[in-house]
């Protein structure tokens, strides 16, 4: 079943809805793993979706009876707020103007006081192994930035079309000098057709395999780009059961399960 749930991120003096996830077939009592995921309403019906589109997740969960639950974030939709709440660096972009990044602010409210609501009220196992975090563009960097530097939190990181662009220098740097734990494992994506020419998408490319050169050292790190996707939520959908396979969510959900 869907919820939608108020919450107060204290960090940023701002309200904000959850979508959550919680699976229908729970028996009393049970508990299962829990996916933090941005873009909360972007996840699961159409109608709610930005774009008209979403990933499908409630179809998906729905349809293969995955024993997990999902907490979405809604993002801010003022402005170009989502970019500061999705950016733990600042920077400055033609298009989208100053970015004054809140995003440690925030992982930090999640890791902490939202962790604290979810694992008392929502039927979730709350060690790290049993923690997932997900997102797609600017959330897929916080994704990223989490399994990074929150890796004692989160397990598996699903970062599919991370932007990268104007945050790469400081995010190889605290990647680099992050202290992961053992049994992180992050999956990184990209599409072949997300970017306006051949040279910008070899430099996305080049940019997604220095990150991968970066963790692979500390971390299990799958690596992939769709050379047909774009940058959107129907290209997301198709790639979920990939990511939930490589990512070893599937097994430890079922597993859990037995």
């Amino acid at each position: 079943m869907l919820i939608k749930q108020e919450t107060w991120i204290t960090p940023l003096e701002e309200a904000r809805t959850l979508h959550l996830y919680i699976p229908d077939m729970l028996t009393e009592g049970q508990k299962v793993p829990v996916l933090y995921m941005f873009d909360g309403h972007n996840l699961f019906l159409d109608e709610e979706a930005t774009y008209g589109k979403s990933w499908g997740l409630k179809d998906y969960l729905d349809q293969t009876g995955l024993p997990l639950v999902v907490v979405g974030i809604e993002c801010n939709h003022q402005g170009n707020r989502r970019l500061w709440e999705f950016s733990p660096y600042d920077f400055s972009d033609p298009a989208w103007g100053e970015v004054k990044g809140q995003g440690e602010l925030l992982l930090d409210w999640m890791s902490g006081e939202l962790k604290a609501w979810v694992d008392e009220n929502l039927p979730v196992l709350t060690d790290r192994e049993h923690t997932f975090i997900g997102g797609s563009s600017m959330g897929g960097l916080m994704a990223l930035y989490a399994g990074g530097r929150y890796s004692a939190v989160y397990s598996r990181a699903a970062c599919l079309s991370p932007y990268l662009g104007l945050v790469m220098e400081p995010l190889c740097r605290d990647l680099d000098e992050a202290w992961i734990e053992e049994n992180t494992q992050f999956y990184i994506s990209w599409g072949g057709m997300e970017t306006g020419s051949q040279e910008e998408l070899a430099q996305v490319t080049a940019d997604n395999c220095t990150v991968q050169q970066i963790l692979e050292a500390k971390a299990s790190v799958y690596l992939h780009c769709y050379l047909e996707g774009t940058h959107c939520e129907a290209c997301w959908e198709e790639e979920t059961p990939v990511w939930m396979e490589e990512l070893g969510i599937l097994e430890r959900c079922w597993e859990d399960a037995e």
